[in-house]
């Protein structure tokens, strides 16, 4: 019997061996920690995110900022609501929340995990954990696999490591270029007095720009302790995670807290002013945000909150607007986003052969998961990325005779 061994005992490596023939193949898991299925433990804040309701390729692939190209075949053969219903016939019912996002029923990521053990088990698929991999051999017609916990043989490697330095050190060496790793998806580290005291928060819907990369993005957006975190942060940190390194971190925003342009909001200003002259400044419920932030902007535009709406000036209303509509904000640094951490980089995506997931460079081994320069924001496309993935690389897999 053929010899697999997957190294990476996360979303990709188990879900690759749950879908594997295991009358034709003797399948072993190598984790390097003492627990299998880490990240996918912690995703969603321990709800996991298994993966998100979009159900064409070609607008799924529009969430990932690297791979979004190489992934249009490979999602064309198992897609979001493959995924689902893979599950489902599990008997792990799954829910589309409002913005999309696809959750186990339970609302516990225990439930997936102990899916997808209960799939190893059945397959007797042997895992072996805290077993560190330190080195690959190519033999004649095997792979030799050097690890803490002694050698393996293998007829074919899936490698699913993620994308720790090390692993990807290893496949350097067997000759695959790397691109180099830099964050994605972190949060904002600024300084600025109209962001003090008011951590919490947050805003629907509001458009964060970087002019000097003149990219934008939008999306709910919100005020921490360090600066600024949200769905629209982590988007454009995403899109834009090669250049940001580059910049270390410093660089200018500019920030529409209420989605309007100077010419709407000053006119939404305008006819509130007529409709409640009497009204004091503090008071008034112009824009939809929170009665703090409101107070916070008059603050920094120097407003007396007692003054009565009639006798704001122009002037004074312009530097509300400005600051509403298009502050400037300078960012220093930035934190990781909780502990779903994505890196950008990886393994150079030309090396792949995407039909199936295998090497180009290196026969009968398989690559999938973050180990690859692929990427996406959140809201459960790394984990689709992943089961795709590893699902092609089974299919492949169970068709060789």
């Amino acid at each position: 019997m053929k010899q697999i061994i997957i190294i990476g005992g996360g979303a990709a490596g188990f879900f690759c061996a749950s879908n594997l023939d295991e009358k034709k193949y003797s399948i072993t898991i190598l984790e390097q920690n003492s627990d299998v299925l880490q990240k996918v433990k912690i995703s969603g804040g321990g709800r996991c995110n298994v993966t998100h309701a979009c159900f064409d390729p070609r607008e799924l692939v529009q969430f990932y900022p690297r791979g979004n190209k190489e992934l249009v075949s490979v999602f064309t053969k198992f897609q979001p609501g493959d995924t689902m219903e893979w599950f489902d016939q599990r008997n792990v019912p799954l829910k589309i929340e409002n913005d999309n996002r696809v959750f186990p029923e339970s609302n516990s990521s225990q439930t997936i995990i102990n899916t997808l053990l209960n799939e190893i088990q059945n397959k007797k698929v042997e895992v072996k954990t805290k077993c560190s991999v330190k080195e690959i051999e190519k033999q004649a017609e095997k792979y030799l696999v050097k690890t803490s916990l002694g050698d393996f043989e293998a007829d074919y490697i899936v490698y699913t490591t993620g994308s720790s330095p090390k692993s990807l050190k290893i496949v350097e060496n067997l000759g695959h270029k790397i691109v180099d790793l830099v964050p994605s998806l972190f949060t904002f580290n600024i300084k600025d007095e109209l962001l003090q005291d008011i951590p919490g928060t947050s805003f629907e819907n509001a458009e964060i720009s970087i002019p000097a990369l003149k990219t934008e993005e939008n999306g709910p957006l919100l005020i921490t302790h360090w600066g600024l975190s949200g769905p629209a942060v982590l988007k454009i940190s995403a899109w834009e995670a090669i250049s940001l390194a580059k910049s270390k971190y410093n660089f200018e925003i500019e920030v529409n807290f209420i989605s309007k342009s100077m010419d709407e909001a000053e006119e939404i200003f305008h006819n509130f002013k007529q409709s409640n002259p009497k009204k004091t400044i503090g008071q008034a419920k112009i824009f939809d945000i929170t009665n703090r932030f409101w107070q916070k902007i008059l603050d920094v535009s120097q407003v007396d909150l007692n003054k009565q709406i009639s006798n704001i000036s122009s002037k004074e209303m312009q530097k509300i607007l400005e600051n509403l509509c298009r502050k400037k904000l300078k960012v220093t640094g930035k934190s990781t986003f909780k502990d779903e951490f994505v890196t950008a980089g990886g393994i150079d995506l030309k090396e792949i052969n995407f039909k199936n997931m295998s090497s180009k460079l290196l026969p009968n081994f398989h690559i999938a998961g973050e180990v690859l320069n692929i990427d996406a924001v959140t809201g459960g496309f790394n984990f689709q990325a992943c089961w795709s993935e590893a699902w092609l690389i089974a299919q492949h897999l169970n068709s060789l005779s």
